[in-house]
């Protein structure tokens, strides 16, 4: 289906052919590769950004043709600009990746290859990871009588709680928690098991704690407002679905109440639960499986394993050692 109007014409930097080629790669990448909406969004802005880059740098709009002959150096130049903007070596390994996606695609379709893609090196980028929180402070999260003295509602305390829980005690992405429906969520004692729709929409069983399945047993209980079986069992103050920003703001409500750093975010619970379950002898292997990660690699770094520690699982687990 040819795209809208509206589409063709957010490049003024670029021609026609430029504008269908996009939409047609960001349609193949919601469609065929399932990334999320975040990630699509980011993507098109990088290379809308591009675009409007080499429309300057060349003097003239582009066209398909002449983006099929770009050169390494026409790409050096554009990452040099961004980061004289200050934009962080992630963004940039995250912008160059979606440009060689786009030229991927665009061989693909017969409309030309962009060999000079391919020949740039990714920018390196530093391992800035979330730090682990001490184990009480984690479990004191998750304990609505922390928020006491607030005038905050009973149950909207209780929710917090529930969903603070969740993160620590499944190793959830705040997204992952807050679209679960109310019925993928156990009863207490009438099951253990979650199942989780993560990234790439691949879904993968977690285990749930019984009091954590308990703390959002009393959350249910007292939420004005209902949950139906299909919609998410973690919804807002006026009934809708929860935003992460209001957990975002009530972790950082109890940070400076629990005296804890700027980095007690809700991503440092899921690290914090990769972490203390990797200092108590977890299998790697198995914290993988619980994160989503689709590469060991990434767990490693997640968790913030350094050479050592995995010699020493490699030491203590292999059958000849």
């Amino acid at each position: 289906m040819a795209p809208s109007k509206t589409q063709l014409t957010e490049l003024d930097s670029a021609d026609e052919t430029i504008a269908l080629q996009m939409t047609r790669w960001l349609t193949h990448l919601k469609s065929e590769r399932r990334l999320s909406p975040k990630t699509l969004e980011a993507y098109a802005r990088d290379l809308r950004q591009c675009l409007d880059f080499l429309c300057e740098h060349w003097g003239t709009r582009v066209t398909l043709a002449r983006f099929s002959l770009l050169e390494a150096t026409d790409i050096r130049a554009f990452m040099a600009m961004r980061r004289a903007d200050d934009i962080a070596g992630r963004s940039l390994m995250r912008a160059l990746a979606g440009l060689r996606s786009f030229g991927r695609f665009l061989e693909r379709e017969g409309k030309g290859k962009v060999g000079a893609l391919s020949a740039i090196r990714a920018p390196k980028i530093g391992k800035s990871l979330p730090k682990p929180l001490p184990m009480a402070s984690a479990k004191r999260l998750a304990d609505a009588d922390e928020r006491a003295g607030e005038t905050r509602e009973t149950w909207i305390l209780a929710r917090d709680a529930a969903v603070m829980a969740l993160l620590y005690g499944s190793g959830l992405r705040i997204s992952e928690a807050l679209s679960l429906k109310r019925r993928e969520v156990p009863r207490p004692g009438e099951g253990d098991v979650l199942v989780v729709t993560g990234k790439g929409n691949k879904t993968r069983m977690v285990p749930v704690l019984q009091n954590v399945l308990a703390l959002i047993a009393d959350y249910v209980a007292i939420c004005p407002h209902a949950l139906l079986p299909e919609q998410p069992i973690f919804v807002g103050a006026r009934g809708g679905p929860l935003s992460p920003r209001i957990i975002q703001l009530t972790m950082a409500r109890m940070r400076g109440a629990l005296g804890l750093p700027d980095s007690a975010t809700p991503h440092a619970l899921r690290h914090s639960f990769a972490t203390h379950l990797l200092s108590r002898g977890g299998d790697l292997r198995a914290i993988q499986e619980l994160l989503g990660h689709s590469s060991l690699s990434t767990t490693q770094i997640y968790t913030g394993i350094d050479s050592e520690r995995l010699l020493e699982v490699y030491r203590s687990a292999h059958p000849r050692s």
